[in-house]
């Protein structure tokens, strides 16, 4: 009698970027290790999008994934917080997350769970079929830090809001320079009261719960973060990053942007993309359109139609087309000196790309880390959840990122800021100093990954738990 498999099965949030470094993850483990089976299970609020499809469909043999029954969108209130409708989406798949663990515990030697941020609600599965429980967090360490001091914050905090003050700071363990409260992730700032700001504390609560959390950082990275947590013993952390895309598919190197880019000298465009769901308003694309165009510089531009709601495309596709709101002639006034494509661009290629010199962005943790591995200067753009963390480590921490400032009355970038940065990452003495400290970390990242690396030896012992 053939013997079963010994698997695994990754319970990712819903949304695209949160799959995709999960992928990556189980990629990484089986280039190592792979006499391991790996089960996606993907819980659903509705038909998955063109882009999660082909990921699943693309998947290597050792890999395979079961979608969800979807859950009645009826459960999920409409709101714009992104974090809410995740958590509601998996709390309500948890009965059909049952099923699919049974199913696989009689067919295969299933042996841990591995969830995702916003997946917590099903932490008491793992319990229920006395499997190991394990939380990969596709952020930094740092964010992670913050998450776990959350509930002593919590209880620090005084006023209805979570501080009285909306400028007073936080200090995360770990780093050395505080956070303004201004600068915590969405779903904080709002009433102590609220289902969101609820759901979000009950989640850190959890957090010690797992049996260990996989976090997608390395140590030259955040050394002194990774230690700090380290130190707490539980729950117990695997630093295993930089785990990031090689390519974006199989078509990205058919794209028009490649074939631009080949044309352009090197280091000498500025790719910018707000990631898988970012949006900006009318007023505010029109600034960036302008700023592009004052700098000079070349650029490739990944735009999207606007929208009041900074996360709109996140959970939906967008059918307006995008270059109906860009200021008229723009297009004709740039075209020797940009390119705008229209919702998707392939990333990867575009940053590993010798003729790309600057990366504006959202920074969403796995463009912050596909920027860094191929030492790609920033601008820091955060838009939502905890982008605005990540652009202060960038720029105050690691200073290897600019970031231009929001006009005080009308909230808005204008044109000036935005030529400005881009001058600071593309030319002169500060653009020097920062591609030499983003170099080093570009190294460190890769040696992270060899043979005797830090991160290799951190997943090594956990495929031992495993084991």
């Amino acid at each position: 009698m053939e013997s079963k498999k010994t698997c695994i099965a990754m319970i990712p949030s819903p949304g695209l970027s949160h799959l995709i470094p999960l992928v990556e993850f189980a990629k990484q483990l089986l280039q190592q290790h792979n006499h391991f089976h790996i089960t996606f299970l993907i819980p659903t609020l509705g038909p998955l999008i063109p882009s999660m499809q082909t990921i699943l469909n693309t998947l290597p043999p050792n890999m395979d994934f079961i979608v969800l029954p979807q859950v009645n969108i009826e459960d999920i209130p409409q709101t714009h917080q992104p974090s809410t409708q995740m958590k509601l989406i998996v709390k309500h798949s948890v009965p059909f997350l049952q099923e699919a663990v049974k199913s696989l515990i009689s067919k295969t030697h299933l042996v841990a769970l591995v969830f995702s941020m916003f997946s917590t609600d099903a932490h008491d599965v793992a319990k229920q079929f006395n499997l190991l429980s394990y939380l990969f967090f596709a952020s930094g360490a740092f964010v992670f830090s913050f998450f776990l001091t959350l509930p002593k914050l919590d209880e620090a905090a005084s006023s209805s809001e979570f501080f009285e003050s909306y400028y007073e700071t936080v200090n995360v363990p770990g780093i050395a320079i505080p956070f303004h409260v201004k600068e915590l992730p969405n779903p904080v700032l709002v009433e102590r009261s609220s289902y969101t700001y609820k759901s979000i504390l009950d989640m850190c609560r959890k957090l010690s719960l797992f049996d260990g959390v996989i976090i997608n950082t390395f140590a030259d990275l955040e050394p002194d973060v990774i230690r700090a947590l380290q130190e707490r013993q539980k729950p117990c952390v695997y630093p295993v990053g930089p785990i990031i895309r090689n390519e974006s598919n199989s078509e990205a190197n058919k794209s028009v942007s490649l074939r631009w880019l080949e044309k352009q000298p090197p280091s000498s465009v500025v790719f910018v993309s707000f990631g898988s769901g970012g949006t900006l308003s009318h007023e505010q694309l029109n600034e960036l359109a302008f700023g592009l165009e004052m700098s000079g510089h070349k650029f490739l531009w990944v735009v999207r139609a606007p929208s009041k709601h900074s996360s709109s495309a996140y959970f939906s596709v967008q059918k307006d087309d995008p270059l109906e709101y860009l200021p008229n002639g723009f297009l004709e006034r740039t075209k020797e000196n940009g390119l705008v494509v229209t919702s998707w661009a392939p990333q990867v290629e575009i940053l590993g790309h010798g003729s790309t010199g600057g990366f504006l962005s959202h920074c969403g943790w796995s463009s912050t880390l596909e920027s860094v591995a191929n030492g790609v200067p920033m601008i820091v753009w955060p838009l939502f959840a905890e982008q605005r963390m990540n652009a202060k480590l960038l720029t105050d921490v690691l200073k290897v990122a600019v970031r231009p400032k929001v006009d005080d009355e009308s909230g808005i970038v204008k044109r000036e800021e935005v030529a400005n940065a881009i001058k600071g990452i593309m030319e002169g003495d500060e653009s020097s100093e920062i591609r030499k400290r983003i170099k080093v970390l570009s190294d460190g990242a890769a040696t992270e990954l060899s043979e005797n690396g830090s991160s290799r030896k951190a997943l090594s012992t956990l495929a031992l738990k495993w084991n």
